[in-house]
């Protein structure tokens, strides 16, 4: 890999996306001037693939770190994916609905609730991504099927007794109304790794942009991370530099102080 070449990974919502989820146009001019560079750019999501396509496909990016780690795509190639654990996630979703705790199931293509789709927890916090998809009713969806990330919805800290019970798991809070569940110790830093494997990358080739808690890891083992203004506190204190609120052309203004642009 060429040493004056970089990769760069950016999250999604709260970093390439404002609040209200719109594209700011400083971010779109500077991923294009990033890639006519020469430098690669991905993103690294906890989002589902099938909920960022048509911002792969604006972007022109083919890598991405989705699931928070756990599907992972090198330029259209497959090449990680990490389930979770199937007998685990059938206890859990018991459990769940014992608490009156809707789940909705992800695999690489859709999703399924194992409750009726007028839920209010589920409404809201899926709403809040403002994206088409939507999950419909299937209970069994998981069985028998790969599923890389699970949302279970409830307020926090409700979660905490989920992480006492079902130690194969992690239960990472997005929403006031739902949490991540991913296998335990996934996370964007292990889905960015397997991608730097391939590309050849030093540590000091490597940046990262993100704001949010999901984005920890990531902000930590990446050298030249960036936070977000508007991101989380802890997310702030894990990154190496703090750049302005993405609807301040935060993301302009943080490849300009690294460097990049």
């Amino acid at each position: 890999m060429k040493k004056d070449k970089s990769v760069i990974f950016f999250d999604i919502d709260g970093t390439l996306l404002t609040e209200e989820k719109k594209l700011p146009n400083s971010t779109k001019e500077s991923i294009f001037k990033l890639k006519e560079l020469g430098h690669e750019v991905a993103i690294a999501t906890g989002r589902a693939p099938f909920m960022f396509k048509e911002l792969r496909e604006e972007l022109g990016i083919d890598t991405y770190v989705s699931y928070n780690g756990q599907y992972v795509v090198l330029k259209g190639e497959v090449i990680y994916r990490n389930p979770l654990n199937s007998e685990g996630l059938e206890k859990l979703t018991e459990y769940a609905l014992e608490n009156e705790h809707p789940v909705v199931f992800m695999n690489h293509e859709e999703m399924k609730a194992n409750v009726g789709e007028d839920h209010h927890y589920i409404k809201e916090s899926i709403n809040s991504l403002k994206i088409y998809q939507f999950p419909s009713h299937d209970p069994e969806f998981y069985k028998g099927r790969e599923i890389y990330q699970s949302l279970l919805f409830n307020k926090a800290p409700e979660e905490l007794k989920y992480e006492e019970k079902f130690k194969d798991f992690d239960f990472v809070r997005w929403h006031s109304m739902s949490a991540d569940i991913v296998p335990k110790g996934g996370s964007k830093a292990i889905g960015i790794e397997k991608v730097v494997e391939r590309l050849g990358f030093s540590k000091e080739q490597q940046y990262a942009f993100g704001d949010g808690l999901n984005d920890i890891e990531m902000l930590k083992q990446i050298e030249n991370s960036v936070a977000m203004g508007n991101g989380e506190e802890e997310a702030k204190q894990a990154a190496r530099y703090v750049t302005k609120a993405v609807e301040e052309d935060g993301i302009l203004h943080g490849l300009k102080m690294v460097g990049l642009l």
